[in-house]
């Protein structure tokens, strides 16, 4: 009878992380286009509540390429098994920043040897923050991952210093990760304010053929994505620059 309590103790403790795994919904995988599939992860951030990230699985034939991992290792573990579940090969993916829910998975890919690709600048800010780097690297405002047909862009600073897009020209689809930003632009951290209407007008004009544009959070658009984040980055910049602003930043 004295093990009771203990027991009990035992078992509330496995019910309780139990019931909290269970709080995080499963990764999601959905067609969005012939060959474009959007996975959808979520993770609980602090000050943020549960958010849920884009990323996406391209295919050239039967090789599959993961633009941006999910946020845990688990369900980047659990991509893979879905491309492969599917009769794809896995043969590599691309960071578009260094923040965790671009980048995260990458540790993961690296140990089962998929190649891992990030701008020299991401993986310098990975580096920084003492993270495991992407095993490749390309210091150019374009790369293509696959020619002709997968297009890693950088467009200027935004949301961070070293966001890049990728873009898939025969689709007529980009992944515009955390650049792209709906309602509102989001967490402010790292971000380059003074660049960003500068840099979204620059795919404006580069991708105007866009049919669909991939938010890193939030539900898939067109153009008008792209136009809504100049003009938010506009009133980011009008706003910081007002005097209220300026009064804030002060008494803070």
């Amino acid at each position: 009878m004295r093990s009771t309590p203990l027991l009990y103790i035992l078992v509330l403790a496995f019910s309780k992380i139990t019931f909290a795994e269970e709080l995080l919904p499963d990764l999601k995988v959905e067609k969005i286009e012939d060959g474009v599939y959007l996975h959808t992860s979520f993770e609980k951030v602090e000050g943020w509540g549960l958010v849920a990230s884009n990323g996406l699985v391209v295919l050239d034939n039967k090789d599959a390429y993961i633009i941006d991992t999910p946020m845990r290792a688990e369900d980047t573990e659990a991509l893979v098994q879905w491309v492969q579940d599917n009769g794809f090969i896995a043969k590599a993916s691309i960071s578009t920043h260094f923040h965790g829910d671009s980048a995260a998975g990458i540790p993961y890919l690296n140990s089962v040897s998929i190649p891992t690709y990030a701008s020299k600048l991401t993986n310098e800010l990975i580096h920084k923050e003492d993270r495991e780097q992407a095993k490749y690297s390309f210091d150019s405002t374009s790369y293509w991952l696959v020619e002709d047909k997968i297009e890693v862009f950088y467009p200027g600073a935004g949301h961070t210093k070293d966001n890049v897009v990728v873009w898939m020209p025969d689709k007529k689809v980009l992944f515009g990760g955390c650049f792209v930003k709906h309602k509102s632009l989001g967490y402010l951290g790292d971000s380059v304010l003074e660049s960003w209407p500068a840099s979204a007008e620059k795919l404006l004009s580069k991708y105007a053929s866009v049919k669909l544009v991939v938010p890193g959070h939030g539900a898939v658009g067109d153009i008008s994505l792209l136009e809504e984040t100049k003009r938010l980055a506009v009133e980011g910049v009008v706003s910081r620059k007002s005097p209220q602003h300026d009064h804030n930043a002060s008494s803070d």
